[in-house]
């Protein structure tokens, strides 16, 4: 059988809260040695972030919250005051043989303890540093301290998010999960993977890799930002409207909505027979997809007064047989419940001290050659302190314990 991907990596791993550890994590998931060092007592902000929370067998209150849970699977844990002189030469002592340092303080506070990158590569040349932030390594912005929400609203996202202006509830309105830490970890776990590859293939000195929200987040705009560098014009919001093939959106049934997009020419000619409405896939206006476009509003409308007249699952079962894309507006118990996210196995079942079958999320890719199958439990608090410490520095037990006595782990 072979290994994961990344077997043999060793990632130290200082980053809190959720882009830095959903980074981690996907090293993790792909085969990596992931050392999460977390403050004795507390721990990981994200493990105070509230309910709900796994229950305690023995009923006590606990840190093993559904935030850090999405964000640690598969790492673990250690606890180190980075304070102390004592628990930086510790986590310096693990760099020596790491492949990655991960961290998200803000800019330049690593450095008064002599973490920072060009300490750290001091002692390890080949080490790839990667630092998430709220805005970056560079700029005016570098210093400030910044949260996912509050990127969604400075990086535009917010602007292009919420009902159609004029209508009820118009104004920006936030994603509703925490998008833009996804995504920046996303970000941070591919710069990591790119700059191991150069370091393999070119000589074998890492780099600093800079990951930040801000720059993810424009980034992710795409096509939307585009249209402005394009032609100078701030996009509206749009509420559920496609951005490119039209009529796309929610349109709401007999009984409940569903999602349409009509991307193409024959698409919408389709669409309009499964409606009864062949005439409108002949009228002039709207029979390519810019004049429907330019028409926009009132072909919606006509579309959402044919779709009133009927359920949800008639037209998704005749927009199927026509070969137009829709789906259902599923809540999170229809998600986990539908046959094909279960023959995907997007919920997967680990054990945890807390809980014998914990139920996690898959990591989104597949591999044919080597599966990430095995899936362990996010780790408790401090969970392999002692492991770490003993099999790869030597730490014998009265060392250990004389760290514990000094509050230093």
């Amino acid at each position: 059988m072979p290994g994961l991907p990344l077997s043999g990596i060793k990632v130290i791993d200082l980053t809190r809260v959720l882009a830095g550890p959903i980074a981690s994590q996907m090293l993790a998931d792909l085969g990596a040695e992931v050392i999460k060092i977390e403050r004795p007592g507390g721990g990981d902000d994200a493990r105070a972030f509230g309910p709900p929370y796994l229950v305690d067998p023995e009923g006590k209150q606990n840190n093993n919250n559904s935030f850090f849970l999405c964000a640690n699977r598969g790492k673990k844990s250690i606890t180190l005051d980075l304070s102390k002189p004592e628990g930086q030469a510790i986590v310096r002592e693990l760099a020596k043989t790491a492949d990655v340092m991960m961290e998200n303080f803000k800019v330049g506070d690593l450095k008064r303890y002599g973490l920072d990158y060009e300490s750290i590569k001091a002692i390890n040349p080949g080490i790839v540093y990667c630092s998430v932030t709220g805005f970056g390594q560079s700029g005016p912005y570098a210093p400030r301290a910044g949260y996912d929400a509050i990127l969604q609203a400075m990086g535009g996202l917010m602007s292009v998010t919420g009902h159609l202006d004029g209508e009820p509830g118009e104004g920006p309105m936030k994603v509703g999960p925490s998008i833009v830490d996804y995504m920046t970890g996303m970000n941070g776990s591919i710069g990591i993977l790119a700059a191991l590859y150069n370091r393999k293939a070119n000589g074998g000195e890492g780099q600093h890799v800079d990951v930040c929200l801000l720059d993810t987040v424009i980034a992710s705009l795409s096509h939307w930002a585009q249209i402005y560098l394009v032609n100078g014009k701030v996009p509206p919001r749009r509420g559920t409207w496609g951005n490119g093939g039209m009529p796309a959106g929610v349109f709401r049934c007999t009984d409940g909505e569903l999602m349409l997009v009509v991307g193409n020419d024959g698409q919408y000619a389709r669409t309009c027979a499964v409606l009864g409405r062949p005439d409108l896939a002949t009228n002039p206006k709207y029979i390519k997809n810019n004049d429907r476009v330019a028409h926009g509003k009132e072909l919606m409308a006509i579309f959402a007064g044919e779709f009133l007249k009927r359920p949800v699952k008639y037209w998704l079962d005749e927009l199927e047989k026509a070969g137009v894309p829709s789906g259902p507006i599923n809540d999170f118990a229809q998600v986990f419940a539908d046959p094909h996210v279960r023959e995907r196995g997007m919920e997967v079942k680990v054990e945890h001290p807390f809980e014998p079958s914990l139920s996690l999320i898959r990591n989104a890719i597949t591999f044919s050659g080597t599966p990430v199958t095995d899936y362990r439990a996010p780790p408790t608090l401090g969970q392999h302190t002692r492991e770490v410490l003993s099999s790869q520095l030597g730490f014998d037990d009265s060392k250990i314990e004389a760290l514990k006595t000094q509050k230093i782990i």
